[in-house]
């Protein structure tokens, strides 16, 4: 109830501004005339959809009666929280219907307003719910736990979310508070808006001339799409210049992210929290072990990472290895997949997971769920929408042709059974998993993809491409993950401390960590440093860590699912299945998993030594 579920967050997400422009990569594949997902099965028409937004309109403002009465008896506190979460359960599903019509072309600007009038529908609904929370711990634990005693439906939909809120009683301020809290939340996301801002549209990016004679210019989309450029003299003026514009904007830059961590701390301060890093890990209940447990096993396991870079350079046949030297592909491999053959190398990988599994994935795949091919005016990137709890999720796609669109293809499903199963365990109010877990079923199902390509690999290249693959995922989501999330924790722990922020200063906590993260032997020009500048994700504070914790709860399951039998993949299931009916650190606990402990960061980095090792052979 205090907690920001992840129905939550696509809301809040979807304010971000979207990149119209679709990247290289997607202008050379396969483009599509229209939507391949039927929407229908949401809404009939527009006019269906526009009905049950002023039905929940008039709706809301009959949450009002229960305000003051929660305390009255268990069956008034069920109906009030009954109203409120089928409220929520229409509103998502309209919400829902809005973002994906939005999204399959983002130049239309009806569907664009339609999509606005369901934020504003969230936010009235957010106003009108706002007061819950405080009533209730007005009530007090033993009053809640009497009506609980009371109430089966209390007991089998809201038990959990009751305890969360009288969990996080002493961080709960007084409604007035809470008001003025929330209306601090605009001003305080502006320094995020300002430094995305100045990359987007201020800063004077350099145009440089490669050696094919193309000019390009090096804006963070020039960079992304020639940082692998074939010829290193490219990829080293391509770094040089673009990190060096970096730095002409440190301190603008040092400002902006000085303003977050100071913000994060003033809202550490106000809900009575010893720490940012406190606060930010109490919405799901995360021990702060983690975290820094995390950073501890990453740091013991960065002589593998360096060992990855000595593989690289003399797979690149290089007399040395630099920074940027990291994104070109180690093996290429020109093999194209159509969208049937990519369904089909899934199910197949994903036998493990069992009948069951494998039939929901098979029917969910072949109805229209999904829109998989890019086309001018859709939304980049990849997604999986878990909005419409009673209709079943929907998927955005931006497939390309190639090994990296089928890995999507499989990620994305992975988070769609998460959900499918999630729904077909919990009721609407214990479905909705938070992002700690959110990762764990679409990289297993990577994983597993991973296992079944290198065991029907035939030709030595083949299989060194699936390994390459395989170590740039450990290198780019576990090791590099942690070395973003050990700057914010740094970065945070010396404005706690009452060090003054800058960006010089932040630049030399950052070239420190590039230095250690990457080994003595990796060339890093002082402008490298400037990295930190680039990251967009630093402004959501304390969240990037959760891809190195899922990644390596993934790694664990896959290991034990494909050396094990039934008992290890139902152990699995039943992690998908919880959904959000407890915290995620418990879920996984009861599925043999502590995140707090060094276990599952040890099993990544065995895994990736294991990786390293069978490359090494085949290069020799």
């Amino acid at each position: 109830m205090t907690d920001l579920s992840r129905r939550e967050a696509l809301t809040a997400a979807a304010f971000a501004s979207l990149a119209a422009a679709l990247p290289a990569w997607a202008q050379e594949t396969k483009m599509t005339a229209g939507a391949q997902w039927d929407l229908t099965e949401l809404y009939p028409n527009e006019a269906a959809w526009e009905s049950a937004r002023k039905q929940m309109l008039a709706a809301i403002p009959g949450i009002a009666k229960y305000k003051g009465r929660l305390g009255e008896s268990a069956d008034v506190l069920a109906e009030a929280l009954s109203l409120q979460s089928d409220l929520g359960r229409t509103i998502g599903r309209i919400y829902t219907y809005a973002s994906l019509k939005g999204d399959e072309d983002v130049r239309i600007s009806a569907n664009q307003e339609k999509l606005a009038q369901a934020r504003d529908l969230y936010t009235a609904f957010g106003e009108a719910t706002s007061w819950t929370s405080p009533e209730l711990l007005t009530l007090g634990k033993a009053r809640i736990d009497a009506f609980l005693a009371a109430s089966q439906t209390l007991r089998t939909r809201f038990d959990f979310a009751l305890a969360d809120t009288l969990r996080q009683a002493e961080h709960t301020l007084s409604p007035e508070s809470e008001a003025i809290l929330a209306s601090a939340g605009s001003p305080l996301s502006a320094p995020g808006e300002i430094s995305g801002q100045l990359r987007s549209s201020d800063i004077p990016w350099p145009t440089i001339t490669l050696s094919t004679g193309k000019a390009v210019r090096l804006d963070s989309q020039g960079y992304s799409l020639n940082r692998d450029a074939p010829n290193r003299e490219d990829r080293k003026a391509v770094f040089n210049a673009f990190w060096t514009a970096h730095g002409k904007f440190q301190n603008s830059f040092g400002t902006t992210y000085a303003a977050k961590v100071r913000g994060d701390i003033f809202y550490a301060k106000a809900r009575k929290y010893p720490t940012s890093l406190a606060r930010a890990l109490s919405g799901n209940n995360v021990p702060e072990a983690v975290y820094r447990t995390l950073v501890a096993e990453a740091n013991k396991g960065l002589p593998q990472l360096h060992r990855y870079f000595e593989l690289r350079r003399k797979m690149l046949k290089l007399p040395d290895i630099g920074y940027y030297d990291i994104y070109p592909p180690l093996v290429s491999m020109d093999r194209s997949y159509t969208l049937d053959q990519m369904r089909s190398t899934t199910l197949e990988a994903v036998k493990p997971l069992g009948a069951d599994y494998q039939a929901r994935i098979a029917k969910a795949t072949a109805a229209k769920w999904m829109d998989p091919w890019p086309r001018e005016g859709k939304r980049p990137g990849a997604y999986m929408n878990p909005g419409a709890f009673d209709v079943h999720p929907y998927l955005l796609l931006n497939l390309s042709d190639k090994y990296d669109g089928m890995s999507t293809y499989a990620h994305e499903w992975g988070h769609a059974l998460h959900s499918l199963l999630a729904n077909s365990a919990q009721p609407y109010d214990k479905a909705d998993y938070p992002i700690f877990l959110a990762e764990i079923a679409s990289t297993l199902n990577e994983q597993l993809l991973f296992a079944h390509l290198m065991k029907s690999a035939k030709t030595r290249e083949e299989k060194l491409f699936y390994l390459g693959q395989q170590m740039e995922n450990y290198r780019g989501t576990f090791f590099r993950q942690t070395m973003f999330a050990e700057f914010e924790l740094k970065a945070h722990d010396m404005a706690e401390a009452g060090e003054g922020l800058s960006g010089s200063k932040f630049t030399k906590v950052y070239g420190e960590l590039l230095r250690t993260y990457h080994g003595p032997n990796m060339i890093l020009a002082p402008e490298y440093a400037n990295e930190w500048a680039y990251i967009p994700h630093f402004y959501n504070s304390f969240y990037v860590y959760q891809y190195a914790t899922c990644i390596s709860a993934a790694t664990f399951f896959a290991q034990s699912i494909l050396k094990g039998g039934p008992k290890e993949r139902d152990n699995y299931l039943s992690v998908l299945k919880a959904g959000g009916s407890d915290y995620p650190t418990e879920i996984l606990k009861r599925a043999g998993l502590d995140m707090a402990s060094p276990a599952p960061y040890q099993a990544l980095v065995a895994d990736f030594k294991n990786v390293l090792d069978q490359a090494e052979a085949l290069v020799g």
